[in-house]
């Protein structure tokens, strides 16, 4: 990868250098709001370290209406380790939208190392209307929670008219049941919501560590409150274009299964797999799974108990994206393959709670339809899905596709982010070169937004998440020496 010298790029955010304005810090309408200390309590749930603990900051529903009905976020934190070596509060940032972070102090949080450690207070917090922060729900069907009807696979012969059905009907769900709320979920007000934790926390600045659809909430924090950063780490990074938004995120679907796919041939095709050996090379795995799925698409298995209770080729084509994200999820896919090969199901995978689905699809859903407005029109989605069909058969036409929010009721209140290089240069992004979900060219266009801001990270490996997870030692040690340090490469860097 080209690498971009940066001058100013060992500068750590501390140093009060930065690129643009030099604005003081002031007490802003949080911070005056937020003046009463917070008390902590023992968190619900199970499995988590005795050491954290739980509180509620209150928000504003409707940023428009600061004075009016207010609700509660649910955030949680473990201490620093070590109060001589305290710096601040690293947030832990979760993806989605409809992700949470709330147990990570007690998890991922943990893999950081001790001089992190020794250093945040880790937090992490419940997004509004993320259960347990004012919860909302669509109360869909038991049949639409279905992975492979809420992503937007068109049918075998590439229409839209059912996608555009379920669009109607998921639309007319969540704003029936979804409450007042729905209207006031967005990226940029969990970015608000953040600067009120911020606030309440007592810190004139935060850091943070946020990944995947986290990094375009980070995204839109630092183009807000540019001056209220620390030390920010992007991991596995959303395309921030301005104007598709979260639409991006679907079309990038494209590139990062054909980025992806490869890998995965070459892990089915090895002989120690044994029983998970799904053909003797790597180039017969492609055109296996084309005629597989091709098939399940006229005749599908029965499969009781799943949902849908059967295995089409979209439930394949799913199974596949779902894998294509950890390495890890590589026999679950090869299980079904090599089962849907002899006529047969695989035992059913694991399912989350029918509660929490709703839950997700609906802050996944009203993020999506209320940060930037959707084409209504099918023939547009027709014409796009057929494209994509024609040069892309992995994803059959699924990320040129209509979801929900082509026939979302509410306009967009506000733009959408355009993120900018304004603000201090405190930013590192960390990349896998191979990402089916937030594949490497978004990233770089994030990259190049932020500017003299940031320092790009590339890391030769494949999944999504990068640091600490799917990721390698050269990538780790360099996010985690700029949290413990502030020192970052002096120009982007490729970890091989």
């Amino acid at each position: 990868m080209k690498q971009i010298t940066q001058s100013a790029a060992l500068i750590a955010a501390a140093s009060g250098i930065v690129f643009g304005v030099v604005t003081p810090l002031t007490a802003s309408a949080a911070d005056k709001s937020s003046s009463s200390p917070l008390k902590w309590s023992t968190c619900a749930g199970t499995g988590l370290d005795p050491r954290q603990e739980c509180t509620t900051v209150a928000v504003p529903m409707d940023y428009a209406d600061p004075d009016g009905p207010k609700i509660d976020l649910a955030v949680s934190r473990i201490p620093a380790e070590k109060p001589s070596a305290h710096r601040g509060a690293l947030l832990l940032i979760p993806g989605g939208p409809g992700g949470t972070s709330l147990d990570a102090p007690s998890g991922k949080g943990q893999k950081l190392p001790q001089e992190v450690r020794d250093a945040y207070d880790l937090i992490g917090i419940a997004p509004r209307g993320n259960a347990p922060s004012a919860p909302v729900s669509c109360g869909l069907a038991h049949e639409d929670l279905a992975l492979s009807r809420l992503r937007p696979w068109p049918a075998p012969d590439g229409s839209v008219a059912e996608n555009m059905a379920t669009a109607r009907r998921v639309a007319d769900a969540c704003t029936g049941n979804g409450g007042e709320l729905m209207k006031h979920i967005s990226t940029k007000n969990n970015a608000r919501d953040l600067d009120r934790v911020r606030a309440a926390l007592g810190e004139q600045r935060i850091s943070a560590w946020a990944v995947s659809y986290g990094t375009y909430v980070s995204a839109a924090y630092m183009e807000m409150f540019p001056y209220r950063t620390d030390r920010v780490v992007l991991d596995s990074n959303d395309n921030p274009d301005p104007v598709r938004a979260e639409r991006a995120w679907l079309q990038a679907y494209e590139v990062g299964v054909e980025d992806n796919f490869p890998v995965f041939a070459e892990w089915a095709s090895a002989p120690e797999r044994g029983k998970d050996r799904v053909a003797r090379t790597a180039a017969e795995v492609r055109p296996l799974f084309l005629r597989l799925a091709a098939r399940l698409d006229r005749e599908p298995i029965p499969w009781p108990g799943a949902n849908p209770e059967e295995l089409n080729g979209n439930v394949l084509r799913q199974t596949m994206l779902d894998a294509l994200y950890d390495p890890d999820n590589y026999p679950a896919l090869a299980e079904l393959i090599n089962a849907a090969r002899k006529g047969t199901v695989p035992p059913l995978p694991p399912a989350p709670p029918e509660q929490t689905a709703q839950n997700l699809v609906a802050v996944g859903s009203a993020t999506l339809c209320n940060d930037a407005a959707w084409p209504r029109d099918a023939a547009g989605y027709e014409k796009g899905v057929a494209e994509s069909r024609a040069k892309y058969p992995l994803t059959a036409g699924l990320p040129r596709n209509a979801m929900v929010c082509a026939a979302w009721p509410w306009t967009p209140k506000e733009p959408p982010v355009r993120v900018t290089g304004r603000g201090p240069s405190n930013v590192l992004l960390i990349q896998n070169e191979r990402d089916v979900a937030t594949p490497l060219s978004g990233a770089l266009k994030l990259r190049e937004a932020l500017g003299r801001r940031a320092v790009m990270v590339t890391v030769d490996s494949t999944g999504h998440g990068a640091y600490l997870r799917n990721g390698n030692a050269c990538g780790d040690a360099t996010a985690s020496r700029f949290l413990a340090t502030g020192i970052r490469p002096p120009a982007d860097l490729h970890c091989d």
